[in-house]
C-alpha cells in the first residue's frame, strides 16, 4: 500500500510532470507530420489511444460512466478537447506556421477562460472568481510568453488566413472544452473517460481524413512520433489534463499552458539546438511568476 504522504507529493508533481509531457506535442508535430496528414495522424492515435485504453480499462475492471447524459458530456469534452484542439494546432503547423507563434495563440486560453469565469462563474453563477491578484499573475503571464516567442515574429509567412484560422479554431476548442468539462462532467475514472472522448473524437476526425489527398508515409520518424502521441501525449498528457481540471480551478488549471512554449523552447534547444537568448530566459523567469500568482491558494480569512 502507498503512503499519504507518497500520494501528496505525487499530487503536487501533476502540473510539472503534465507542462513536461504537454510541451513535447510540437516536438511529435515537427517529427511526425512531415510524414503524414494532420487528419490521418491524429485518427490513427485517437484509434491506438482508444484501443491502449480499453485494454487497460479490461485488464482492471475499470467501471464505466452510468448516466448516459455523462457519456454524452464527455463526448462533447472529447470532440472539443481532441479533436478541435489538436486538429486546429496540427493543421495550423502543417500550413507553416511555426511552434511559437501557434502556442502564442493557443497561449491565449488563460485569458479567455479567466474572463469567462469573471462573468460567468465556473458553474454559470455569474459570480466573478477571478481575483486581482490571478489577473496580475495572466496578464504577467501573457507579457512573458510573448517575450519567449517574439523572436518568431516575422520569420518566413506563418500568419495566413489559413494558418491562423486553424490555430484560433484550436484556441477556442480547448477553451470551450475546459469549461464544458469544469462545468458538466461529474468524477469518473480517468481511463473510461478518456475511452469516451477518445471514441467521440476518433468518430468525427475519421470521416475528414478522406478529404485528404497526402498519402501517409509509414517511416521510423512518423512511427516513432505515433508512438509518443499515444503513449506520452494521450495516455499521459490527456489524463494528466482531465485529472487536473476535475482537481482544480478552471483558470488555475489553463494557466499553465503559459509555461509549455518556454519548456518548448528549452526542448528545441537540446534537441534541435535552437538558440535560447536573453529575452527568452527573461520571458520565462516573468511567465513563471505569472503562473504561480494564478496558481497560488488564497490565504484563508483570519
Amino acid at each position: 500500500m502507498s503512503r499519504p504522504g507518497s500520494n501528496d507529493a505525487l499530487i503536487r508533481a501533476m502540473p510539472a510532470v503534465f507542462v513536461l509531457i504537454w510541451s513535447t506535442g510540437f516536438i511529435v508535430a515537427k517529427y511526425g507530420l512531415p510524414y503524414a496528414p494532420p487528419l490521418s495522424f491524429l485518427a490513427i492515435r485517437y484509434a491506438l489511444s482508444l484501443l491502449c485504453f480499453i485494454v487497460w480499462i479490461a485488464l482492471a475492471r475499470v467501471a464505466w460512466p452510468s448516466s448516459r447524459v455523462q457519456w454524452l458530456h464527455l463526448a462533447v469534452t472529447g470532440v472539443l478537447i481532441h479533436a478541435g484542439y489538436l486538429s486546429g494546432v496540427w493543421s495550423a503547423i502543417k500550413g507553416g506556421m511555426g511552434s511559437g507563434l501557434s502556442a502564442l495563440v493557443v497561449g491565449l486560453q488563460p485569458v479567455l477562460t479567466a474572463v469567462w469565469v469573471s462573468q460567468m462563474g465556473e458553474s454559470g453563477a455569474g459570480k466573478s472568481r477571478v481575483s486581482a491578484r490571478q489577473w496580475l499573475g495572466l496578464v504577467l503571464g501573457l507579457a512573458g510568453l510573448l517575450l519567449v516567442v517574439s523572436r518568431k515574429f516575422g520569420a518566413g509567412n506563418e500568419a495566413t488566413a489559413y494558418t491562423l484560422a486553424w490555430a484560433v479554431f484550436a484556441l477556442l476548442s480547448i477553451t470551450a472544452g475546459t469549461l464544458y468539462q469544469k462545468r458538466f462532467v461529474q468524477p469518473a475514472d480517468v481511463r473510461s473517460a478518456n475511452a469516451i472522448q477518445l471514441g467521440a473524437a476518433l468518430l468525427v476526425t475519421l470521416p475528414l481524413t478522406f478529404l485528404e489527398t497526402e498519402a501517409v508515409q509509414w517511416t521510423g520518424g512518423f512511427v516513432g512520433a505515433l508512438a509518443w502521441s499515444v503513449l506520452g501525449l494521450t495516455l499521459g498528457g490527456s489524463s494528466l489534463l482531465y485529472m487536473l481540471i476535475q482537481r482544480g480551478a478552471a483558470t488555475a488549471v489553463t494557466s499553465l499552458l503559459y509555461l509549455v512554449p518556454p519548456t518548448t523552447a528549452l526542448m528545441a534547444w537540446l534537441l534541435f539546438g535552437e538558440t535560447i537568448t536573453v529575452v527568452t530566459v527573461a520571458g520565462t523567469a516573468l511567465t513563471a511568476l505569472g503562473v504561480s500568482l494564478v496558481v497560488r491558494p488564497a490565504k484563508a480569512p483570519v
